[in-house]
C-alpha cells in the first residue's frame, strides 16, 4: 500500500501554528515512508473563506518548506462530484430529504439541552410519508445505522468507539444545494487515495460519522491520527493573546523556518531525549506512533534558544536567504557593507532573531548621524584623543585590512602610550560603531571596511575636541 498523507486546512483564517505543525506531522510521515503528500484546501464555507486566506495558506507551507506532490485541490471546484455521490446514496436509500424548518430544529435542540439531552436530529423526516410541495425548501441527510458500534484504532489514542445511537442524520446538502464539509471530507480522501488522516483531536467527534459514509460509499476507510491542542505559557488554549496568529508573523519576528520545524515537531512528539533535528533526522525518525497524547505547552523561550541555534549553525549562505529579506524591511542599504555570509558567523552569538541581527547590525552599512549619549559620555572623553588619534595614523597606513594586522595596531597604540587595551578599544568601539558594544574590535572593523573606520575614528577626534572645548 502505498502511504498518502493530506493537509486540508480551511481558508477561513491564516495557517497558525497549530495547523503548520499537523502539517508537519502529516508531511513527515508520508516521508518516512516513501509516500506523498497533498495539499487540499477546505473552502467549502462560502462565506468565510476568502483568497486572502488562500494565498496566506500557500505562503506558509511554502516557507517551511512542506511541499507537496498533489495539489492544491479546492473543494469548490469538485461539487459536481459530491452531489453525484449524494445523488446515488438518495438512490439507494442510504440518504433522504429532510423537510424540517431551522424552527423546528432549533426548537427540538433547545428542548433537548433543557431536559439534560444531548442535541441532535430527532429523525422526524427519517421515514415520514409526508407530501411536500415541488418547491419546498430540504435538506439531504445520512441515513446513520441505528444499531452497532462504529470503531476504530487511532494511531495517537489508541482503540475509539462509538454507539452508532450516539450519532444523528448529519445533513449532507444544504437546502442551497451545496455540499457540507463532513461529506466533500470524505469522497476527497476515498477520491485522492489518501491511507491516513493526520489531524487534530477537534475532529475526534467527526471520524465515526465520516466512516459510516465511507462504508456507505463503499470506500476504503484511512487510518487516522488525531493530535493534541496545543496549549499557551499560561496553560490555557494557543490564542492571539499569546503571540503569533499566523506562521508567517514567525518569519516577520525574525525566526528561521528550519527552527520552527524544529520546535514544532518537538511540540507533541519525542524521540528520547534529542532536541536538534536535522530535516533528514525527522523524517527518518518520526513515526505516528511516538505521538504523545497530552496536550504541549507553547515555550516561546525554547524557540528563540533553538532559533540562534540555527542562525549560528546552519550554512552562512542559508541563513543570508533569509536575513536578506530583514535587511530589506528594515530599509538597509546592502550594497554598502559587508557581505551577509561575512556578517552572520560574527553577529549570531549577539541576536536570538533575525530581525534583531539586522536591526544591530546597521552601523556596518551606513552612517550614523550621533554617537549614543550615554557612551559618548563615558568613552568619548579628553583623554580618548590621544589614542583615538594614534590608532588612525595605524590604521590609515595598513597595506592589508585583516583581522589580525587591525589587532595588532590596537594592541600597539595601547602599548606605545603606556594604556590597558580597554582605554584603547572603548573609545574606538563606540567612535567606529556609534555605540559601547560590538562583536570583537579587530572583527567589527574588519567589516565596516578601512576607509569607513578611518573616517569614523575623525568624526569621534572631532567630537572629543569640541567637547574638551565647550
Amino acid at each position: 500500500m502505498t502511504v498518502k498523507t493530506r493537509f486540508a486546512p480551511s481558508p477561513t483564517g491564516f495557517l497558525h501554528v497549530g495547523g503548520a505543525r499537523t502539517a508537519l506531522y502529516s508531511w513527515l510521515h508520508a516521508r518516512n515512508q516513501g509516500g506523498e503528500f497533498v495539499l487540499r484546501i477546505e473552502d467549502t464555507d462560502l462565506e468565510r473563506s476568502t483568497q486572502e486566506a488562500i494565498d496566506a495558506i500557500l505562503e506558509g507551507m511554502n516557507w517551511l518548506g512542506l511541499n507537496w506532490e498533489e495539489g492544491p485541490y479546492y473543494q469548490t471546484k469538485r461539487f459536481d462530484r459530491y452531489n453525484q455521490l449524494i445523488d446515488q446514496l438518495l438512490a439507494e436509500g442510504k440518504a433522504y430529504k429532510c423537510y424540517c424548518s431551522k424552527e423546528r430544529v432549533d426548537a427540538l435542540r433547545e428542548q433537548q439541552m433543557a431536559n439534560g439531552e444531548k442535541a441532535r436530529y430527532d429523525g422526524h423526516c427519517r421515514d415520514s410519508q409526508e407530501q411536500h410541495a415541488a418547491d419546498a425548501p430540504f435538506v439531504i441527510r445520512f441515513r446513520n445505522p441505528t444499531e452497532g458500534t462504529v470503531a476504530f484504532d487511532d494511531h495517537v489514542r489508541g482503540r475509539i468507539e462509538i454507539d452508532n445511537r450516539e450519532l444523528d442524520d448529519l445533513i449532507i446538502r444544504r437546502s442551497d444545494g451545496s455540499p457540507t464539509y463532513n461529506f466533500c471530507v470524505v469522497v476527497d480522501d476515498w477520491d485522492m487515495g489518501i491511507s491516513h488522516v493526520v489531524r487534530g483531536e477537534d475532529h475526534i467527534n467527526n471520524t465515526p460519522r465520516q466512516i459510516n459514509i465511507y462504508q456507505a460509499l463503499g470506500a476504503p476507510v484511512p487510518e487516522f491520527a488525531h493530535v493534541s491542542m496545543i496549549l499557551g505559557d499560561d496553560g490555557a488554549k494557543l490564542s492571539k493573546r499569546h503571540g503569533a496568529v499566523s506562521v508567517m508573523q514567525y518569519r516577520d519576528d525574525g525566526y528561521l523556518p528550519q527552527a520552527l520545524l524544529n520546535y514544532l515537531v518537538r511540540l507533541g512528539w519525542s524521540h528520547g531525549d534529542q532536541e536538534i533535528f536535522s530535516e533528514q533526522e525527522m523524517i527518518e525518525l518520526f513515526s505516528l506512533k511516538a505521538i504523545n497524547k497530552s496536550a504541549s505547552a507553547f515555550n516561546t523561550d525554547k524557540l528563540l534558544w533553538l532559533n540562534q541555534h540555527y542562525m549560528k549553525s546552519l550554512p552562512a549562505d542559508e541563513v543570508a536567504k533569509h536575513l536578506a529579506w530583514h535587511f530589506e524591511q528594515q530599509n538597509i542599504p546592502l550594497q554598502n557593507g559587508p557581505s551577509l555570509e561575512a556578517l552572520i558567523p560574527v553577529m549570531a552569538e549577539r541576536a536570538q532573531t533575525l530581525k534583531e541581527l539586522a536591526e544591530s547590525s546597521r552601523y556596518y552599512y551606513e552612517d550614523f548621524e550621533e554617537f549614543d549619549a550615554a557612551a559618548a559620555k563615558k568613552h568619548l572623553r579628553p583623554v580618548a584623543q590621544a589614542p583615538l588619534e594614534l590608532v588612525a595614523q595605524k590604521l590609515a597606513a595598513l597595506q592589508e585590512w585583516n583581522a589580525e594586522a587591525i589587532h595588532n595596531c590596537i594592541k600597539q597604540t595601547a602599548e606605545e602610550l603606556e594604556l590597558g587595551m580597554g582605554k584603547v578599544g572603548m573609545p574606538l568601539r563606540v567612535a567606529v560603531t556609534g555605540a559601547g558594544q560590538s562583536p570583537s574590535l579587530d572583527l567589527t572593523l574588519l567589516l565596516i571596511g578601512q576607509a569607513r573606520s578611518v573616517e569614523r575614528i575623525g568624526k569621534a577626534v572631532e567630537f572629543v575636541a569640541n567637547r574638551a572645548n565647550s
